[in-house]
């Protein structure tokens, strides 16, 4: 009986901390996002310690907006080419949903924790991606100011 109690208190602990995204927020995923680790179902993680691809997400007012692939190069410009999902943002029984549609599939994906340098998605498969803000790379030091 104890340990059924303790195991009720640590669930509603953990579920009362659970952070609630606003609509006012939703403008901070805007930006180039770098994988940090995928949280798999089971518990194991896959860390990132580099990647040749980050994420570049641009939603509007209207919750409406799109999701590329870019690369960073070491002069701090990216290559993109013309491939994005479109992205649209729902909120939910007071959870935050990110809809995402392309010409072949649509899926969704739960935005569970959102931040100026911080961004968690969990898809449907139950893996959780967890994301850093980035920007450009400059490792040239050719003077020239990245964008």
């Amino acid at each position: 009986m104890k340990k059924t109690f303790r195991i009720l208190v640590l669930s509603l602990l953990f579920v009362g901390c659970q952070q609630k995204i606003k609509p006012t927020e939703i403008a901070k995923i805007n930006g180039y996002w770098e994988i940090e680790k995928v949280v798999f179902d089971a518990g194991e993680d896959k860390e990132y310690r580099m990647n040749e691809n980050f994420d570049y997400f641009q939603i509007g007012s209207n919750n409406k907006g799109f999701r590329k692939k870019v690369m960073p190069q070491l002069n701090g410009t990216f290559l993109v080419n013309d491939t994005f999902e479109n992205v649209v943002v729902r909120f939910a029984n007071d959870k935050v949903f990110l809809d995402y549609s392309t010409p072949y599939m649509k899926w969704t994906e739960e935005l569970i924790a959102l931040s100026d340098v911080e961004l968690v998605l969990v898809n449907a498969e139950k893996k959780e991606y967890h994301y850093k803000k980035t920007g450009a790379i400059n490792l040239l030091d050719d003077g020239k100011e990245t964008k």
